[in-house]
């Protein structure tokens, strides 16, 4: 006889976890199931373990660098990966026991362990990892919250290679010699400055003919020449045609065309990322996805199916830890508090943890420019930010656009040290629906990168 649940929450990344405990909190009775780690995506093999490396990495190159500023570092710098990797163990330890312990000792939570399946629109099963049902469980409100995998392109000759992927990288306790990693995304960019910092030769292979092929071409070309400045190379307009093995470890990567091949000893692949959704039982629910994978929701986060959520990475609606945390909010508060929030009126924002970090919210120049309407902009490099010199870093630049007729900002991004928090100035004020001059006339603490945004904003002109 199936369990019978108020509420059904799949998956303990950072949307389910506080949604299972703001619903059992609300007085439902829930259940929530995880197939794998607690904390799902960002807690073990995304945000807190690629951060815990790029802390590391910085490290490295700061102590590299300290002679310029009046610090002498006895003997060469370098880096030991297995106690880098011990040290992000420890910290994704903390908080995966954490996230289980939370909602272990959660009120009306019941916590599973498994592979969920639905068997009808309200209906699951939980298998263990032999494949045998374990729990059966019905509910009225199900949600969904599965994540995503890397992708990894079925290239001729990828079953003789050893490869790695974002998650598998995290496990090395040896530097590579030379990582060669397809992709120029965020996530290529982290990896390829974390372990070129760390000491290794890193050779980036992009389709394209630049990097951050979805942001403005200035600020793209802007952290390519950081990052090729540090001695990470780059090779572009080649596509990955066939990969043969070497000897010992290494991999030969060749191209179409007449292309030069690239000899790695470490071969990684950042192309991309897949939902966790193919092998949820959704056509028993009723339920279908979209040629990416992902479950089409409506504003409320809402599927085509009553009493059926997706959240997170898995709608489609943002890929980042800071979106599902959103989602959970949205849900939580239109469920619980019986309020009208939307993810259609979300403001988008994100940054690339590259060092200096490129952060940005709203619509890029390109975007406005596309949009026709008539619009303002300004730019300022962060050679003129005080905090920037001295801390003697100054690479990068701000960039904000409003629209002439309501003084709204629509967009606005900074490459730059602390960009990553200085960017949230603009969030918050976009967010309230303030016009410009609000934040142009504010008083901002000197000496700061924040200080220099009411500065920013004195220099718009017309944008033509």
């Amino acid at each position: 006889m199936p369990q019978h649940f108020d509420a059904v929450v799949i998956g303990t990344g950072q949307g389910g976890s506080p949604l299972t405990v703001r619903l059992g909190a609300s007085g439902r009775k829930t259940a929530v199931i995880e197939r794998a780690a607690f904390g799902g995506t960002c807690v073990n093999v995304g945000c807190t373990p690629t951060k815990s490396y790029v802390a590391s990495a910085r490290v490295a190159h700061v102590a590299r660098h300290a002679a310029g500023y009046g610090v002498q570092v006895a003997g060469a710098v370098s880096v030991d990966l297995a106690q880098v990797k011990a040290r992000k163990d420890r910290i994704i330890g903390e908080s995966r026991s954490g996230v289980e312990k939370w909602l272990r000792g959660a009120a009306n939570v019941t916590v599973l362990q498994g592979h969920a399946r639905f068997t009808g629109p309200h209906a699951l099963s939980v298998s263990g990892a032999d494949g045998r049902i374990v729990d059966a469980l019905e509910a009225d409100e199900i949600f969904i919250n599965t994540g995503t995998r890397a992708v990894v392109p079925p290239l001729d000759g990828i079953e003789r290679i050893r490869y790695y992927t974002n998650s598998t990288l995290l496990e090395l306790t040896a530097l590579p010699e030379h990582l060669a990693i397809v992709g120029g995304s965020y996530i290529a960019l982290e990896f390829a400055q974390i372990f070129r910092r760390f000491g290794s030769r890193v050779t980036v292979i992009v389709r394209g003919e630049r990097v951050l092929a979805r942001e403005d071409a200035d600020f793209a070309l802007a952290v390519q020449k950081v990052l090729t400045r540090e001695g990470i190379e780059f090779r572009f307009g080649v596509q990955p045609q066939r990969v043969e093995p070497l000897d010992g470890e290494g991999v030969r990567i060749a191209f179409e065309g007449a292309q030069p091949a690239v000899d790695a000893s470490h071969l990684l692949f950042a192309t991309g990322r897949r939902p966790n959704t193919d092998d949820l039982g959704l056509a028993a629910a009723g339920l279908e996805t979209d040629r990416h994978g992902t479950i089409p929701v409506d504003g409320f986060l809402r599927t085509r199916v009553p009493g059926i959520w997706a959240i997170g990475d898995v709608n489609g609606r943002g890929a980042f830890t800071h979106t599902s945390y959103d989602d959970y909010q949205i849900v939580a508060a239109n469920l619980v508090d019986s309020g009208t929030r939307s993810a259609d009126n979300r403001i988008m924002a994100y940054a690339v943890f590259v060092d200096p970090p490129l952060a940005r919210v709203g619509l890029s120049e390109t975007e406005v420019r596309a949009s026709g309407r008539a619009a303002l902009i300004s730019t300022m490099p962060m050679s003129r930010v005080g905090r920037a010199r001295e801390r003697g870093e100054t690479d990068g630049f701000m960039k904000v656009l409003v629209d002439a007729e309501t003084k709204q900002i629509l967009g606005a991004a900074i490459l730059g040290i602390e960009g990553d928090e200085a960017i949230h100035t603009f969030i918050d004020i976009m967010t309230a629906g303030a016009p410009y001059p609000t934040l142009q006339y504010a008083m901002h603490v000197h000496p700061t990168i924040s200080e220099l945004v009411p500065t920013l904003l004195d220099g718009l002109k017309p944008m033509k």
